[in-house]
């Protein structure tokens, strides 16, 4: 590290204007610095109480997760962890659960992240690297499900096999389980294709998908949804809203191109 480099990182220690732009992502690298020393309590004291901003409500999070002994406390605190993820700030959340953690529960949201924004390859490189420090951990299980239900690896025989099992299991009681099973099912085609709902619900769980061959499977499913059962309330519905797109469309002009004039 040369010496502008050094200068900038004592820069971003001492900064403590707030209205400068670089306020927030000094105090979160102070914050996280003082994780990593494990000294959770200093990185809590840095953090304005009551603050809504993104960023600092997540790296608080962290450090109440990393300070937390109880298996309550660790459970309500990665629902914070959660926040940036479903407020939409991806990037936010993955800089603050950090990379390379061997946190099995961070290593979850992480990897489904990355399937949220069509990426399995991160998701499965982040899989593949958490094997190597986890234990063969139910979690872990069901993060290597989850990559298979978005990739479709050997006909979804993994995430098939895993949710079989669960509902195998006589303490589980879990719609969650069932369901995804049910979905996996769907995916594999195992299903009454003579029935119009299941031919509905396939339709909608191909079109979930984020690959191509979804895409088009979906459409294929469509195509003989409305041909085979154009009484169906789904057909019906999107038939109707269609046709209101249609006549909205029609109520504008598109202008013409403007010519190029002739040099």
């Amino acid at each position: 590290m040369d010496s502008s480099e050094l200068y900038h990182v004592k820069q971003q220690f001492v900064l403590v204007n707030p209205n400068s732009p670089d306020f927030i992502p000094t105090l979160v690298y102070q914050a996280r610095s003082y994780i990593a020393l494990n000294k959770s309590k200093a990185a809590l004291q840095l953090i304005p109480s009551g603050s809504e901003n993104v960023a600092l409500k997540a790296v608080a999070a962290l450090a109440k997760f990393v300070a937390a002994e109880e298996t309550a406390e660790k459970e309500a605190t990665l629902e914070e962890l959660r926040g940036p993820f479903l407020a939409g700030e991806l990037e936010e959340a993955l800089e603050t659960l950090g990379a390379d953690t061997e946190d099995l529960e961070a290593v979850s949201v992480i990897v489904q992240i990355y399937l949220s924004i069509n990426r399995p390859d991160l998701a499965k490189k982040e899989f593949e690297r958490s094997k190597r420090w986890a234990e063969d951990d139910l979690l872990l299980q069901l993060i290597e499900s989850l990559i298979g239900l978005v990739t479709g690896k050997d006909e979804y025989h993994n995430p098939y096999t895993f949710y079989t099992e669960q509902l195998g299991n006589p303490s589980l009681s879990s719609t969650h389980v069932l369901t995804a099973r049910g979905v996996t099912r769907i995916l594999r085609n195992e299903f009454h294709k003579e029935d119009s709902e299941a031919l509905a619900a396939s339709a909608v769980a191909s079109g979930l998908s984020s690959t191509k061959k979804g895409e088009t499977e979906a459409n294929e499913l469509w195509i003989r949804m409305t041909a085979e059962y154009p009484k169906h309330p789904s057909v019906i519905d999107i038939a109707k809203k269609s046709q209101l797109f249609d006549e909205a469309m029609a109520k504008y002009t598109v202008p013409p191109l403007a010519s190029t004039a002739a040099a």
